[in-house]
């Protein structure tokens, strides 16, 4: 049951209304956008919502179980707000959605009927079409530790401990030679052994790229040459004489996390818990009960 203010429920008594719906987007990275179906701007709660976005919504779907109720937005790729790389980029990604219905004669005559969050979104030449599911697809989301022979933390955060500020474990590269879209050798990092940045990331500093991270699949070196791999392709092409700054890696394995950093103490996952080998174990009275492969 949604509480109306006592103007907006007198608005809508009188039988004429001038009703709109605006939509509020607030990014990961802390923009927040607006958008609206009325004909011109209207302004709340510190955000412009502006008309001719290229941004519209179809039907509002819910239900009364637990199943995660949806509604499609679509816009166009051209909107001076919403472009490609955008997209591309993640930038919209799970942002945060909450849905107005507005007096657009009166915009403090307003309530909010639904938040949400942007799921799936389908691209095509021109446009795209963005799933918005509602707070519901949370409870399908795993929260909390997993019990694991893997580290479940994340290299660098408090749980780790590991300083990924310090020059140890990061250095700064420059591209010298493009080898695919995604991979290509790069001097500065000599002093690194190979496979220190595996599962690492880099850090765009100049070029098309600049301020994105992407995740490292490969480290290699070999006469003192850098070849990098990473896991997915920039949204941007990447050039000679970009620059970077490269952190290292972990695999989350304790051997890992013993021999690279010395860093056992703080290690958060259960090497010793038996695998799916301990289902098909035979019975033995000597040793093979410690989680270990047989």
């Amino acid at each position: 049951m949604k509480s109306l203010s006592p103007a907006l429920q007198a608005h809508l008594d009188d039988g004429t209304t001038t009703l709109s719906w605006c939509w509020r987007i607030s990014r990961s990275d802390g923009v927040a956008l607006g958008f609206t179906d009325h004909d011109r701007t209207l302004s709340f709660d510190g955000t412009a919502f502006e008309p001719e976005s290229g941004f519209a919504a179809s039907e509002i779907r819910a239900g009364s179980d637990l199943a995660v109720d949806a509604q499609d937005a679509s816009g166009v790729l051209t909107s001076d707000r919403i472009t490609e790389t955008d997209i591309l980029d993640g930038r919209w990604d799970n942002a945060a959605v909450e849905l107005w219905r507005v007096n657009w004669a009166d915009a403090s005559q307003r309530v909010l009927l639904r938040r949400g969050a942007v799921g799936q979104i389908r691209r095509g030449r021109m446009a795209f079409v963005a799933e918005v599911r509602s707070l519901a697809h949370v409870l399908g989301q795993t929260v909390g530790r997993t019990f694991q022979t893997g580290c479940d933390a994340r290299l660098g955060d408090a749980r780790c401990g590991i300083d990924l500020k310090s020059a140890i474990y990061k250095g700064a590269g420059v591209v010298t030679d493009l080898l695919r879209d995604r991979a290509f050798m790069a001097s500065g990092l000599s002093g690194f052994d190979a496979g220190w940045f595996t599962s690492g990331t880099i850090t765009w500093t100049s070029g098309a790229n600049a301020g994105r991270i992407t995740e490292v699949l490969a480290h290699a070196l070999d006469s003192g040459i850098a070849t990098y791999t990473l896991l997915e392709a920039p949204v941007r092409a990447i050039f000679e004489g970009d620059s970077f700054i490269a952190r290292a890696g972990c695999d989350k394995r304790i051997e890992t996390c013993a021999a690279r950093f010395a860093n056992v103490v703080n290690f958060r996952g259960f090497p010793n818990i038996p695998g799916q080998d301990a289902v098909l174990r035979y019975a033995s009275k000597g040793g093979g009960h410690d989680g270990s492969v047989l």
